[in-house]
């Protein structure tokens, strides 16, 4: 290959690069100790042998380091010892003995050789070094011939990117923080008289990107040695790494302020941990806080938005740009840590200033003023939001900047960004208005016109739906003078959009929602009446169930496919219109006394009959599911009258999702009502196990990976379903059923036969459940031959099984629960139990006689924590 005229392309040379490493991690420790010897004697460190080689050795370096797993999970003490991070930490081990010396050598060379002629394999060479210098000796590197060769490139165009990045990984090598504190200042000087600290000269950004992560490595690095020096108690050494910290202060801010956001975004670690530093400082001195000051502009000045921000259309560099924000508010935060009433402070100055003159100052400027008062809120903390108690200073300067925000009329700014922020800031505020409730009134207008609620942008229509609904209930009784006036000028938002009437709502039927919401918190948390309450939410929801009995009529009559789905979706909208507005109440009780449960009954007649509905069914059921659910908890057992009907209605030709869906809502019933149910669910048990029998049953396709969950999320349910009926006290409801074992065994198999540790721990728990309740001398004739038959070897063959991993966590939850079927066993049948596990079924798993006994004494423990960690150590042994 190195005498073949025309070299191999880059891929082949690349894939041949992994097979060699392949090939080093298998053979290097028995059958090729002298592979790099050999690999360098045929390449010859010619260009094209060069260029082979460097890329060997990237290749290798992924095997041994990018390869590297680290485990966090309780589980990584199994992990850490894995035959693969074994075999890497020998490999490295014996490199670093064998002939990484003669590696750097090679690297030398290649670096001194082709510096002025091959800038390609010069910056492949930096990138091998820059790779390896993580885990060699660092002294082969970090030494005078090699560093002042790496400074050398930096003045070299073409190399310094590479070799930034090269010195970046050596500062990044832990060290002795003396040591450390000694390299870093010695890079930093010869840089410094190379000219490269002179940020405003250079122009090259991709350069001075590398060169700000450099700056950064460098910053935290002798921030990190610091930190060791302060621990050891070396107070001089620490003092003197202070100052070299704050000699770089100057740097970093130059850095931090340059216009291109990755370059600032570079160097934020370092800024953020400098002031951490000064954070633990009893004193700051003049310097430290014009630093800090310094710090604090620059971020304002960063959090600004550019000219070319794309507010309509946000792509990739506007996701970048809402990331980086999200960096500078961190920096903001620790700044309020270190400094809370300097912060406070110059977003007041610059706050007031800016809002002064808003009509003339452009958009961004405005915005990021209106957002650094929003920011305030998170970085100087209090308990529920009461910025406007306690602390006085603060009291008053908050409170100063939202009487500014709410009176200069800068809510009618003609850019969306102001806009938003303007409403995001109120609401984040809103205990500004129990301080001063006569802005209410201002604010509420802002929002209902054409500012907010009915602005231009459907971006802000949407957002302002959901603000004002927070803004409403945050204020509560406040909102008591408004009411009447508020819900007529939002009657039009509340409109239903049939699909025919053709023109474009102003709100989407999610942000609809808020609105009905808001609508119902304003009636239900008046000081109204509760006849005028009832007349009110009667008012809201007559409207909603005309329309729905028309389009309902609509539906049945329509023969095109897309218009049944349009009118089916508008009906599911006024259901959830109407399930919205119950948000308000919190229980039976608040809807009694607001007078409102028949206008809730009444909406529960209207919209049942949708579930008769042969088409569109998926839609329609669910939504009238959701509305069964928020009845149950408002009308309480107002609602049970319906559910049979209900109920035979949702189990019509039903699929895994239907069902899926359904069972929540009889688990709800169940657990609510209890025995008030108990006929209800006698009648409606078998019809629904038959209905999740025959969708399971249906064959699927083997690949089908969809169908395949939604059976899984079925089992679930059912299991679920099990379990919510044997925990509220109705285990006569399966035991009453003629097949009543098949219901058992479908337990049993869920336990055992299917590896889904969530449905596992469900069908332990319905066990332990079920031998707790009938388990006992006097319980079913035959319930305790099931017992032994199928419920203690469940025990024992679902841990047994391959699938049952013991290291993951919702697997670990499954056998405590089978833990605790044991222990319940035990408790109900003693001594009984004991003799069985003894003498036949454990010697039946081929058990050896000594772990049995040991078995047998955990189990009779008193403390059922102490079985639970025993059987998770009985089943590691245990396991084939």
């Amino acid at each position: 290959q190195m005498l073949n005229p025309q070299p191999e392309k880059t891929f082949i040379r690349n894939k041949a690069a992994q097979v060699f490493a392949l090939l080093f991690v298998t053979e290097y420790l028995t059958k090729w100790p002298k592979f790099f010897f050999d690999i360098l004697s045929v390449v010859d460190l010619n260009p094209r042998g060069v260029d082979m080689y460097l890329r060997i050795l990237m290749a290798v370096d992924a095997e041994l380091v990018d390869r590297d797993v680290v485990h966090t999970s309780e589980a990584s003490y199994y992990f850490a010892l894995t035959f693969e991070a074994r075999r890497n930490t020998l490999l490295k081990d014996t490199m670093r003995e064998q002939c990484i010396p003669s590696l750097v050598e090679s690297w030398y060379q290649i670096l001194q050789n082709y510096q002025y002629n091959n800038s390609e394999l010069t910056c492949q060479c930096l990138e091998v070094v820059g790779a390896y210098v993580s885990w060699i000796d660092l002294s082969l590197i970090a030494n005078e011939r090699f560093i002042n060769m790496l400074l050398g490139h930096m003045s070299v165009e073409v190399l310094r990117e590479e070799a930034c990045d090269c010195l970046f990984e050596i500062v990044n090598k832990g060290m002795d923080p003396i040591d450390k504190t000694k390299l870093v200042e010695s890079l930093c000087q010869v840089l410094q008289s190379a000219g490269l600290f002179s940020i405003d000269q250079e122009d090259d950004v991709d350069f001075l990107a590398r060169f700000s992560k450099l700056v950064n490595g460098m910053g935290q690095a002798l921030i990190a040695s610091w930190t060791k020096l302060i621990k050891n108690g070396d107070m001089k050494s620490a003092q003197d790494t202070l100052q070299a910290i704050e000699a770089k202060v100057a740097l970093m801010l130059q850095l931090l302020i340059h216009e291109d956001d990755d370059i600032s975004s570079n160097i934020i670690g370092f800024c953020y941990d400098y002031l951490h530093i000064l954070k633990q400082l009893s004193a700051l001195s003049d310097q430290q806080k014009a630093n800090v000051e310094a710090i604090m502009l620059a971020v304002m000045k960063k959090l600004t938005y550019d000219e070319e921000y794309n507010f309509e259309n946000e792509g990739e560099d506007e996701a970048m740009f809402v990331e980086y924000r999200k960096q500078l508010k961190l920096l903001l935060d620790r700044l309020a840590q270190v400094s809370p009433e300097l912060l406070l402070a110059s977003v007041r100055r610059v706050f007031n200033t800016t809002l002064q003159n808003w009509q003339t100052t452009r958009f961004m400027e405005v915005e990021v003023a209106i957002r650094l008062l929003y920011m305030l809120a998170e970085a100087l903390p209090v308990s529920h939001g009461a910025h406007f108690s306690g602390d006085v200073t603060k009291a008053t300067a908050l409170q100063d900047m939202m009487r500014t925000l709410v009176t200069s009329g800068v809510s009618a700014y003609q850019h969306t960004s102001v806009t938003l922020e303007f409403f995001e800031t109120v609401v984040r505020y809103e205990k500004f208005f129990a301080v001063e409730p006569q802005h209410i009134p201002t604010v509420l207008m802002a929002f209902l016109d054409h500012r907010g609620l009915r602005h231009t942008s459907p971006k802000v229509r949407s957002r302002t739906a959901y603000l004002f609904s927070r803004f409403v209930k945050s204020l509560n009784k406040q909102m008591n003078p408004f009411i009447e006036d508020v819900l007529n000028r939002i009657q039009d938002l509340l409109e239903l959009s049939p699909p025919e009437n053709g023109y474009q709502a102003l709100l989407s039927s999610d942000d609809q929602l808020f609105i009905y919401e808001t609508a119902g918190v304003l009636i239900v948390n008046s000081e109204y009446s509760a006849e005028r309450k009832q007349v009110l939410m009667r008012n809201l929801l007559t409207p909603l169930m005309e329309k729905f009995k028309v389009l309902l009529e609509k539906l049945m009559m329509a023969q095109d496919e897309d218009r049944q789905m349009a009118l089916a979706d508008c009906l599911n909208h006024a259901v959830g219109f109407a399930s919205r507005t119950s948000k308000a109440f919190s229980n039976k009780q608040t809807v009694k006394q607001c007078g409102c449960s028949e206008v809730y009954l009444d909406c529960l007649q209207t919209f049942l009959p949708a579930l008769s509905c042969p088409l569109q069914k998926e839609v329609l059921r669910s939504g009238v599911r959701t509305f069964l659910h928020r009845m149950i908890i408002c009308l309480e057992e107002e609602v049970l009258p319906f559910i049979p009907s209900a109920s035979e209605h949702m189990l019509k030709d039903c699929e895994a999702k239907d069902l899926q869906e359904f069972i929540p809502l009889i688990n709800q019933i169940t657990a609510k009502f209890k025995t008030q149910v108990s006929p209800f669910l006698q009648q409606m048990f078998m019809p629904l196990l038959h209905a999740i029998f025959e969708v399971l049953l249906l064959p699927a396709e083997e690949n089908d990976q969809s169908a395949a969950l939604e059976k899984q999320m079925l089992r679930r349910s059912y299991f679920a379903f099990l379990q919510t009926v044997t925990g509220s006290g109705m285990s006569e409801v399966i035991a009453n059923q003629g097949n009543v074992e098949r219901v058992l065994f479908t337990v049993i198999q869920g336990a055992v036969d299917y590896p889904d540790p969530i449905a596992q721990k469900t069908c332990f728990i319905i066990l332990s459940k079920l031998v707790e309740l009938w388990g006992g001398k006097d319980g079913p004739v035959g319930f305790a031959d099931f017992v032994y038959k199928h419920i203690v070897p469940a025990c024992f063959l679902a841990p047994l099984k391959q699938t049952f991993d013991l290291a993951d966590a919702q697997t670990v939850l499954a056998l405590s629960e089978c833990a605790v079927t044991l222990k319940t066993i035990h408790l109900k049948r003693g001594p009984e139990c004991i003799q069985y596990l003894q003498q036949e079924y454990l010697p039946s798993l081929q058990v050896a006689p000594e772990i049995i006994q040991e078995f047998c004494q955990a189990l009779q423990q008193p403390d059922a924590k102490v079985f639970k960690n025993y059987l998770k150590v009985f089943f590691q042994r245990a396991k084939p």
